[in-house]
């Protein structure tokens, strides 16, 4: 059995510097233990093979009312702010038989049909949303995150849920939401108003998708309600769960690959010339910048036995690393702090998920960011960062790994207005402007 002791670090809830933590933690072996913001201790894992393994078999559960003691105990909090993480009900949070229940009617709504149909939609919104940076002024900041990377998925996966439009309607509500509801810095007060702005929006779009029923994905899902393979619970808690993975992993992948890119020029060259494909850049990507840099929490079934005299005891909750597992150098070498295209272990990573536990959107994910990469790099193809030598903003959150902002040039660096001139990183389309006035040139 492990010997308990005061835990090696108290993870940084805004995670700024989420990869010098992994690497420390590393350091101290293969499974440590670490305090997460309001004090809970966890077991946090970052090898590749072994986190496969507790990925794939029954050793460890997300189901946090059947399998962490604490939680049902009433130790952890209900007004924990990550506990909407450990509280909601849906396929991920599930285990064993009830785990392969809620899953087949994501699975027979995620068909290959679907994903086929939607894919000129998801060229339309791309080239749609690239026709409005066409009418930035050369020479001007923009945010291509906020303009680009977090837009168009947004649009892809509110048509694919039937979510109305409009400025008033739930497809604004549930970007705004979705927004603070990976912020791992959040106040208290602040993530349980976001939760009950969440379920409220949510509640009200089940009802007027129950009025006005439509070849959508909510509609198939409300029908499964209805046929009795899901509760309402799990029915409202799977649509969050879809919702929101589904659009933040899309937005990451895309902003995280772009910067990549954009900061090793010499690999988007290997890119451009066709040496590498994109769906090979892609991967690296993943690989390199989990978009989800965890799971969220796990918890031990059993005592779980990861090397003699290392065994996390039963009901213990563990993390997942994804973003450990990418950058494991046991399996991609003493360079794999390196962003290298060309690599051969590229796909060797979980930020998809492993096993049973694999994500039924990944099909779509790949083909958004395909297309928004490959159309974006063809409409400016001296797209540039802004500021080359200072690393954009990472978000708030040890879950998700992004930026908070992602300032480039379209037309270049070249285009850029006299040394010493200011202007404003702005989003197109917004009415308004973006961040401060930063010196260029």
């Amino acid at each position: 059995m492990a010997q308990r002791a005061c835990p090696f670090l108290s993870v940084d809830p805004s995670g700024q510097d989420l990869y010098g933590e992994i690497a420390r933690i590393r350091a101290e072996g293969r499974a440590v233990e670490v305090e997460l913001p309001g004090g809970v201790r966890v077991w946090w894992i970052t090898g590749l093979e072994l986190n496969k393994r507790l990925l794939a078999g029954p050793e460890s559960s997300k189901d946090a009312y059947r399998h962490w003691p604490a939680w049902i105990n009433g130790d952890i909090s209900r007004t924990w702010p990550l506990a909407i993480w450990v509280s909601v009900r849906n396929m991920v949070t599930a285990y064993g038989a009830d785990h392969t229940r809620l899953r087949k009617p994501m699975a027979a709504a995620f068909t290959k049909r679907r994903v086929d149909a939607l894919l000129p939609r998801v060229q339309a919104i791309v080239d749609r949303a690239l026709d409005g940076l066409e009418r930035v002024p050369e020479g001007e900041v923009v945010d291509l995150r906020a303009a680009f990377a977090a837009p168009v998925p947004h649009e892809v996966v509110c048509e694919l849920f039937g979510v109305p439009p409009g400025e008033d309607g739930p497809r604004a509500a549930l970007y705004r939401i979705i927004n603070r509801f990976f912020d791992t810095a959040i106040s208290l007060e602040d993530a349980q108003a976001n939760a009950v702005d969440l379920y409220g929006t949510l509640t009200a779009f089940l009802r007027h998708k129950r009025e006005h029923p439509a070849d959508d994905l909510t509609t198939a899902l409300i029908a499964a309600r209805d046929e009795g393979e899901l509760s309402e619970q799990e029915l409202m808690d799977n649509l969050i769960l879809l919702l929101t993975a589904g659009f933040e992993t899309t937005v990451n992948l895309i902003d995280n690959t772009v910067h990549s890119l954009l900061a090793h020029p010499g690999q988007l060259d290997l890119v451009r010339t066709g040496r590498v494909s994109w769906e090979d850049a892609l991967e690296e990507s993943l690989r390199f910048e989990a978009p989800g840099a965890m799971s969220g929490l796990r918890y031990a079934v059993e005592d779980i036995e990861i090397e003699p005299g290392l065994t996390i005891p039963k009901g213990d909750p563990l993390v997942v690393s994804f973003a450990g597992a990418g950058r494991d150098p046991e399996r991609h070498g003493p360079d794999a702090d390196r962003f290298d295209v060309t690599r051969a272990t590229s796909r060797e990573h979980i930020s998809f998920g492993h096993g049973v536990h694999h994500c039924l959107g990944r099909p779509l994910a790949m083909a958004e960011a395909t297309v928004a990469l490959r159309s974006l790099f063809a409409r400016f193809p001296r797209l540039a960062l802004a500021d080359p030598a200072r690393p954009p903003k990472r978000l708030r959150s040890i879950i998700s790994t992004g930026h908070e902002a992602l300032p480039v040039l379209l037309h270049g660096r070249d285009a850029d207005p006299r040394p010493g001139e200011a202007e404003t990183v702005r989003t197109p389309g917004s009415g308004g402007t973006r961040g401060t006035r930063a010196p260029r040139g």
